[in-house]
């Protein structure tokens, strides 16, 4: 370890830094870390920077970082800049050609140090995020050319041709691909429904799994901006100095290696921009997004001037708006102003009656996928769903589903036994419903299975509104209030047949 040490640390830093517990530190750290002394010449360089910069440490200690990087100036030189103010500077994104000839992306953190004997210097922790950089330049490039496709093609179909044709704008679904009849469910879809007929921001609160971008895609494609761009960005997925040329834009030379690009908001001109996770949005950018939302218009990274933008934003949060505020996470002007509409998707495990209906449309699915002929699920698997609590939501129920046939063997049925062992031990370990006979009258006191017993008053009221109806489906669903599609299946369900 003394002889790594030797190499990233000239003979004045063990004594200027106290040496001791820096040597471990310096050696475990994946950030490249470079410190100068009030000199600007470099005492310590680790070797994860040597890697950024295509150097050895070596070839940098004891050297002006002028010497080694001739590149930098007094004014770009974020080093120089915390050496000359002695104030920290943070998050400054940096692009360059490492002496190797490879072009770096790097988030650097700049902050005034002072050594053990009262000198002063500056140390900058650099984070390699090229390959991130690299991958946002490859959104942005195949958005934009996917935009000009888009507008090419619309101009040559006609508008209401391409409206016709969902995937063109980036989409997969549509208010038809819902399935549901609960009605909390219902009570959500329909506002949405009526969201979609206007250009007001919507907010989509549910836990990960309930389809918050799939109401999303409904929203976009029942509305008059249907023929135009569907972009969604998580807001989780890239750290903010990227999500923010990302989002808004940059001009050439606002950070070392920038080029000139529209962000998002331009791309999505004339449509709809989803913010995913908005509440792990950066803070800052929050109050951004809060003055394009305002105002209507965007200025890129860099750039001097605004440019007007017709975008419809939609955002989604998997998590309760007050937590969010108690953790700082989400702006309340922000959410108030992304609220304008607000839909609140209900857990599965509060729409339980939507779970056969959801299995034959998964069914209906890999059915086709797989090129099988399953018929469905075990009775006794069907009983432990309808107990289990999902904590994933739909996504978790289809997931389980597909897992299932792809395990499943001869059986005409997916059972407990098709399922992978984790997932056959939660449901194993439910409480099976009781089937003692619950539609007798309660007894003082008594307190029987909600679940069941509901299920018992809903089958004397299908019953009734059978023999009212003289057997007519359609016009005992309305009875009911229930379409005729979920009134067959209820009928199935209890044997009604």
């Amino acid at each position: 370890m003394d002889e790594q040490l030797d190499r990233i640390m000239s003979e004045d830093a063990g004594r200027l830094l106290g040496g001791g517990s820096w040597r471990e530190i310096v050696l475990a750290l994946d950030e490249g870390i470079h410190i100068v002394d009030q000199q600007a010449r470099t005492i310590l360089y680790n070797h994860s920077a040597g890697r950024m910069d295509g150097l050895r440490p070596e070839e940098v200690l004891d050297r002006s970082i002028f010497e080694v990087f001739p590149s930098l100036t007094f004014e770009n030189s974020t080093l120089m800049q915390t050496l000359k103010s002695g104030k920290e500077v943070s998050q400054s994104q940096q692009t360059f050609v490492n002496m190797k000839g490879e072009q770096i992306t790097t988030v650097n953190k700049t902050v005034p140090v002072i050594f053990s004997g009262g000198s002063r210097g500056a140390m900058e922790i650099s984070r390699d995020i090229t390959l991130i950089q690299e991958l946002a330049e490859n959104i942005s490039s195949l958005r934009n050319r996917f935009s000009s496709e888009r507008s090419a093609e619309t101009s040559a179909t006609g508008s209401q041709e391409t409206k016709s044709r969902f995937k063109s704008n980036n989409t997969s679904y549509t208010f038809a691909d819902l399935v549901g009849e609960n009605r909390e469910f219902k009570k959500v879809m329909n506002d949405a429904v009526r969201a979609a007929g206007s250009d007001s921001s919507v907010l989509i609160i549910g836990e990960t799994g309930t389809g918050k971008e799939l109401f999303a895609q409904g929203i976009h494609n029942a509305s008059s901006r249907a023929a135009q761009p569907f972009i969604a960005q998580n807001c989780a997925a890239l750290p903010r100095e990227l999500l923010e040329s990302l989002l808004f834009g940059a001009e050439k030379g606002s950070f070392t290696g920038a080029a000139t690009r529209p962000g998002l908001f331009e791309q999505a001109s004339g449509g709809t921009i989803l913010l995913d996770e908005i509440n792990s949005l950066d803070y800052d950018l929050q109050a951004k997004l809060l003055r394009v939302l305002q105002e209507g218009k965007v200025r890129r990274v860099g750039g001097q001037q605004e440019k007007e933008v017709d975008v419809r934003v939609l955002a989604t949060m998997n998590q309760p708006p007050e937590e969010a505020f108690a953790a700082g996470s989400l702006r309340q002007d922000l959410f108030y102003r992304l609220s304008v509409i607000c839909l609140s998707l209900p857990p599965l495990r509060r729409r339980r009656d939507d779970i056969p209906l959801l299995l034959d449309h998964f069914f209906e699915l890999y059915n086709s996928r797989f090129n099988r002929r399953l018929e469905g699920i075990t009775a006794q698997l069907k009983r432990a769903l309808l107990k289990y609590d999902w904590p994933g939501n739909v996504r978790e129920l289809q997931h389980m589903i597909e897992c299932g046939f792809n395990l499943v063997s001869q059986e005409r049925r997916i059972g407990l036994d098709s399922l992978p062992l984790h997932q056959r031990e939660k449901l194993s370990n439910l409480k099976e419903a009781s089937s003692n006979n619950l539609a007798a009258p309660l007894l003082q006191g008594e307190i029987p299975e909600l679940e069941s017993y509901l299920a018992q008053v809903e089958k004397k009221m299908i019953i009734r509104a059978l023999n009212q109806s003289g057997g007519n489906k359609t016009d005992a669903g309305k009875m009911l209030g229930i379409s005729r599609q979920s009134l067959q299946y209820k009928l199935k369900k209890y044997h009604l047949e």
